[in-house]
C-alpha cells in the first residue's frame, strides 16, 4: 500500500501558519477583553433610564420596545404564538385577561386578529433605539468647555515646565562630571517613593500663605522644578547618544547650551514625547490636587473635579454618568494615538541602560 509522504518544508510552512494564528487568536483576546469594558460604558452611555431597566432588552446594544401607530395612539408590538404554531409580530389593540386583538403592522387593513390567551405572558418585540441624546445632555450639564479650557491651562502649562526643567536636570546628570553626582541623583530618584500626603500639609500652608490658593499656580508653578521620574526617564536616553557627537560639536565651538539644543534636542525627540505625554496625562487626569486647592472655585474646575460634581448629580443614571465619562476621555485618546509611535519609540530607548 503507498504511503503518502509530506515533505519538511511543507511542515515547517503549515507549523508557521498555526504560529501564527495562534498568536493572533491570543492578541486578539487580549485586545478584545481589553476592551471589554469601554464597550460595555459606550452602550451604557446610549441607553435611556427604562433601558437599563429593562431586563429583557438585549444587552449588547440600547433597544427599546416596539410600538406602531394604529388610529392615533402608539401601540405596542408582541411576539404572537398562532394556533398554526407560526409566531407573529403583531400590534396589540385590546387588551382582556384571557383574550386580546392584535393589528398586523404590516397589513393593518386586514382587520383585527384575535387572540385566546392572557398578553401578559407574550414577549415583546425589541428595536435599537440608542439614545444619542445622552452626550449633547452631558456636554452642557457639564459645562464642558469651561472645564475643558481649565484643564488644557493645567495640563499644557504644567507639561511645558515639567519637561523643560527636567531636560536641564537630565542633561547635567547625563554629560556633566562634578562631586557628588551619584549622591544627588540617588536623593532625587529616592523621591519618586515619596508620598504625596507626606507633603501635602506643608506645601498648602506654603501656598495659603503667599496667597496662591485657588488660582491655578499651585497646579503649575511646581512642575517647574523638574520631577524625579522625568528627570531618569530623560537622562537614560542621552545615556544613549554618543559622546562623540558632544566632542565634535566642542571642537567646532560649541558651548554646553549650544550642544543641548543643536545635538541633544534633535535626537531625544521621542524621549520628550514619551515624558510629554507622561506628565500630560498625568495633569489631566490629577483629582486630588485640583480638588484641594481649588474647592471653592468651581469656576477654576478641570474635568476631573467637574466630572466628579457631575457624577454625584446623576448618581442613580449611571448612563448619564458613561456618557459624561466618555466625553472626556476623547482629547486624552486622540492625543495619545496621535503621538502613540514617537511614544513607544521614546519608551524603548528610554528603558534601555547604556
Amino acid at each position: 500500500m503507498a504511503t503518502a509522504t509530506f515533505s519538511p518544508h511543507v511542515s515547517r510552512h503549515q507549523k508557521e501558519i498555526l504560529n501564527r494564528i495562534l498568536v493572533t487568536g491570543i492578541a486578539l483576546f487580549v485586545v478584545i477583553l481589553f476592551l471589554a469594558p469601554l464597550g460595555y460604558m459606550f452602550t451604557t452611555a446610549v441607553k435611556s433610564d427604562s433601558q437599563m431597566s429593562d431586563p429583557n432588552a438585549p444587552a449588547y446594544w440600547p433597544h427599546s420596545p416596539m410600538t406602531i401607530t394604529h388610529e392615533g395612539q402608539e401601540i405596542p408590538v408582541f411576539q404572537v404564538p398562532m394556533e398554526d404554531g407560526e409566531i407573529r409580530e403583531l400590534g396589540l389593540v385590546t387588551r382582556k385577561r384571557t383574550e386580546s386583538w392584535f393589528i398586523d403592522p404590516d397589513n393593518p387593513e386586514a382587520g383585527e386578529i384575535h387572540w385566546v390567551g392572557n398578553w401578559r405572558q407574550l414577549t415583546p418585540v425589541y428595536e435599537p433605539d440608542a439614545q444619542w441624546q445622552n452626550f449633547p445632555v452631558a456636554f452642557e450639564e457639564l459645562n464642558f468647555l469651561r472645564l475643558l479650557r481649565n484643564t488644557v491651562i493645567i495640563a499644557v502649562l504644567g507639561t511645558l515646565g515639567a519637561v523643560g526643567s527636567s531636560l536641564f536636570v537630565a542633561y547635567g546628570f547625563a554629560r556633566f562630571h562634578f562631586r557628588g553626582k551619584n549622591v544627588l541623583f540617588m536623593i532625587l530618584i529616592a523621591t519618586i517613593i515619596l508620598p504625596v500626603q507626606a507633603t501635602l500639609i506643608p506645601t498648602y500652608i506654603l501656598f495659603s500663605r503667599i496667597g496662591w490658593t485657588n488660582t491655578f499656580l499651585p497646579l503649575i508653578v511646581p512642575h517647574f522644578f523638574a520631577n524625579a521620574y522625568n528627570v531618569f526617564l530623560l537622562r537614560q536616553y542621552f545615556l544613549q547618544i554618543p559622546r562623540e557627537l558632544d566632542e565634535a560639536a566642542m571642537i567646532d565651538g560649541a558651548n554646553p547650551l549650544r550642544i543641548l539644543f543643536s545635538v541633544i534636542l534633535p535626537q531625544s525627540i521621542p524621549a520628550l514625547t514619551a515624558v510629554s505625554l507622561f506628565h500630560f496625562f498625568f495633569a489631566w487626569n490629577d483629582f486630588f490636587t485640583p480638588l484641594v486647592y481649588l474647592v471653592s472655585r468651581p469656576q477654576l474646575w478641570p474635568l476631573s473635579v467637574g466630572l466628579q460634581k457631575f457624577n454625584a448629580l446623576y448618581g442613580r443614571q449611571p448612563n448619564m454618568i458613561q456618557a459624561g465619562a466618555l466625553i472626556t476621555l476623547v482629547v486624552p485618546v486622540v492625543v495619545f494615538f496621535l503621538a502613540q509611535r514617537v511614544f513607544m519609540r521614546g519608551i524603548v530607548f528610554t528603558g534601555v541602560d547604556k
